[in-house]
């Protein structure tokens, strides 16, 4: 299959993608660029050309005016609902916008009739000013676990993404400081919610799990730091209560910054049983069970996990169409969203966004059934907007876009779902989806739970048998 090529844009945090060795630790980026030509996040100020990206202006950080919204009571409304939509890319119109469309979304549209609404761009992201100090320290505290190889993690990073301005010279190193990003991607530094998973069987929405989940980000703990930072970027406890099969189940995870030294964990508690089991590595191109395989552990967010499986190679930066500011989702109903061959296109929110394209090849002598990976990363959030993936010949098989909303009272606009389409098979599933109907449409909260809440001991002590 022929790859797609890329015209690479020019601009001020664009990667000089030249020479080989990429930058040494003594001739780190400058953190005075994250107040001139960058933006506090590492993101180009400026917007672009055509104006149809706007400059940054400090993002969406307090409710705007004629909004009555009480954050205790309801999810954030949509804050763009008056947005006249620019236009709709589907089947006819393809051709007219293809290099603003990953591989995988044009097999989505020529395969099932997918489409796209665009609206115009709002860069509405905006964090705490602590963060904002925490990036900039970041750019020179930042170190490589192993610094001939940039895929084995990182040290030093706290409270903020850990490379907002990405290695130049050195695209793969670039390419693995950006998928860190990613994974470091803000969502508060406590988080509760209730979600659910759901996938399409016999052209019918499925209900996969239905869950309450309570998040601790030690890595965004603002009474903490690099010294005191214990390694996991955050801690995961879930209760499931749908469907009837799993309701009971209990789960509480860690995932690492630096699964070198601080392998990811988790263990699981199922009804009826008296201990709490440690569970098997749930990484890699393991299929997640209450997804009907459809995707894998890796997939989550676009990517997820330990990096050592692949290569990763930024091939640069350009102008794409990703979901953005998707705060309508809230408004629909959760199995009517879940149509039979997508996730409804009317609710989706399509905007033209500066992305980091990063390509992933499978690493010598490593394997896993996703052989070619593409990460369309955004700039502002550094949240994956759009992966797509092939098999080992070369086949599109997979694309998965993520959406984010807004919650100005935190602030943030953050993480709220992620849909992934099987293309060989037809089958899709949504993950981490809140919506209007009870109990999907409780409010997230962003305080802290007792820190108990993540002791798998904790889970066996309050459950009954």
């Amino acid at each position: 299959m022929k790859r797609r090529s890329f015209s690479l844009m020019a601009g001020t945090s664009m990667l000089a993608l030249m020479g080989s060795g990429g930058r040494s630790l003594a001739d780190t980026a400058d953190p005075s660029l994250l107040t001139t030509t960058l933006t506090p996040m590492g993101s180009e100020r400026a917007g672009n050309a055509a104006g149809t990206i706007p400059a940054w202006t400090g993002g969406l950080k307090e409710i705007p005016p004629g909004f009555d919204w009480d954050p205790n009571k309801t999810l954030p409304p949509d804050f763009f609902a008056s947005d006249a939509m620019l236009y709709e890319v589907n089947g006819a119109n393809m051709a007219q916008y293809a290099d603003l469309l990953t591989e995988g979304l044009q097999a989505l549209i020529k395969s099932k009739g997918f489409y796209m609404k665009v609206y115009p761009t709002h860069r509405t992201q905006a964090l705490p000013q602590w963060i904002y100090d925490n990036i900039a320290l970041n750019v020179t505290r930042t170190t490589p676990q192993d610094p001939s190889d940039w895929r084995a993690g990182y040290n030093g990073a706290y409270g903020g993404y850990p490379f907002p301005i990405p290695a130049s010279g050195d695209p793969f190193a670039a390419g693995a400081q950006i998928a860190f990003n990613n994974e470091a991607r803000w969502n508060g530094s406590f988080q509760s919610l209730t979600t659910a998973d759901y996938t399409n069987a016999n052209g019918a929405p499925v209900l996969a799990e239905a869950a309450r989940l309570h998040y601790n980000y030690p890595f965004y703990d603002p009474a903490g730091s690099p010294a005191t930072y214990a390694g996991y970027y955050y801690n995961v406890e879930l209760t499931e209560f749908g469907p009837a099969t799993a309701a009971g189940d209990q789960a509480v995870g860690r995932q690492s910054g630096n699964t070198t030294r601080f392998p990811d964990q988790s263990w699981e508690l199922f009804p009826g049983q008296a201990r709490v089991r440690m569970t098997p590595n749930l990484l890699y191109d393991t299929p997640t069970s209450y997804t009907d395989g459809i995707i894998n552990y890796d997939e989550y967010f676009g990517f997820s996990g330990p990096l050592d499986k692949y290569d990763f190679k930024l091939l640069g930066k350009k102008e794409m169409l990703i979901p953005y500011n998707n705060n309508k989702v809230y408004t629909g109903q959760s199995a009517a969203l879940h149509t039979a061959n997508f996730f409804d296109p009317e609710y989706i929110r399509w905007e033209l966004h500066r992305v980091w394209v990063v390509e992933l090849t499978l690493h010598p002598g490593k394997r896993n059934v996703l052989a070619r990976r593409m990460l369309y990363v955004d700039e502002d959030t550094w949240q994956c907007g759009v992966a797509d993936a092939w098999d080992g010949g070369g086949n599109i098989l997979r694309v998965h876009y993520t959406l984010n909303t807004n919650f100005p009272n935190l602030p943030g606009t953050i993480f709220a779902d992620s849909i992934a389409y099987n293309l060989q098979t037809g089958q899709y599933v949504s993950t981490g989806g809140s919506f209007a109907d009870a109990p999907f449409n409780e409010p997230w909260t962003f305080t802290a739970v007792p820190p108990s809440t993540f002791e798998p001991e904790s889970m066996a002590a309050a459950s009954s048998y």
